[in-house]
């Protein structure tokens, strides 16, 4: 059996962030008001702040994610330019 996963919008995040800051209640009691798991409002918690902002941890870590897929999309032409730059060694002889 498959199970469905929820993907929650960065607004609904942020909102459940601030109120489990705001909230007297234990954060196990608003992640289940929220229909969410304890976990889940921890990740979240270590991604936003108690203001909303993003954590320097996501930033880097977004940051981190942006230059990989450009490293591999560099690595690939480098490749290409490679396999190129043999076929025309090959063509001029």
């Amino acid at each position: 059996m498959s199970v469905i996963r929820k993907k929650y919008d960065e607004e609904f995040k942020i909102n459940a962030v601030k109120l489990s800051h705001a909230s007297s209640k234990s954060l196990k009691q608003v992640a289940e008001d929220l229909g969410i798991t304890e976990s889940m409002l921890y990740r979240w918690r270590q991604r936003y702040t108690s203001h909303g902002d993003k954590t320097k941890t996501a930033t880097l870590e977004e940051e981190l994610k942006e230059l990989r897929l450009e490293n591999a999309e560099l690595r690939m032409e480098r490749d290409m330019l490679k396999k190129a730059a043999v076929y025309f060694a090959k063509q001029q002889r």
